[in-house]
């Protein structure tokens, strides 16, 4: 028997699989987004690195549980202004995801939307991509192609994030 995102029973077969289709949906969109958006190939690190963010914001913004497919366009401009340049979104997240762990962990039921929006998390916190240095001043006057020039290491969700807000204004 499957269930969605919080849903359990208490039958006495036991052994029921609860689904974490709150994420999957929350997933799925944010892949759309950056396909329409054609920003990059779905294979890169930098895609990957865009859904997650994008995944986070929708799922976590989604307060009601109930994220359906006439919601997600009332929601675009959320997620936009949410995923804006000057909006303090790896704060917004931290402390969204420790609101949910809290009433995870009052509600002593497992939350595995939430383990897996904690996984994406944790990847885009951790996990550094070489991109170009946007501050390095370019030395004589050569211009640089999109592979030339000095890059740096950075979070992933640094990447990750414009490419989302990208996507969605494009959509």
């Amino acid at each position: 028997m499957l269930h969605r995102g919080h849903e359990h029973t208490s039958g006495a077969g036991g052994g029921e699989l609860t689904v974490p289709m709150a994420w999957f949906y929350a997933e799925y969109i944010a892949d759309e987004l950056l396909r329409t958006g054609d920003l990059m190939p779905p294979t890169s690190f930098e895609f990957r690195a865009g859904r997650d963010a994008l995944a986070l914001t929708v799922f976590l913004s989604d307060t009601e549980g109930e994220l359906s497919a006439t919601r997600v366009v009332s929601q675009l401009e959320n997620w936009l202004s949410l995923t804006a340049y000057d909006q303090p979104w790896r704060e917004w997240i931290g402390g969204r995801m420790a609101e949910r762990t809290a009433q995870a962990a009052t509600s002593k039921t497992p939350d595995p939307d939430l383990a897996l929006a904690g996984d994406a998390w944790r990847w885009l916190e951790e996990t550094e991509l070489l991109a170009p240095d946007l501050d390095a001043v370019p030395g004589g006057g050569a211009p640089w192609g999109e592979d030339d020039g000095p890059k740096v290491w950075t979070p992933a969700w640094q990447l990750g994030l414009p490419l989302g807000h990208l996507a969605i204004h494009l959509f």
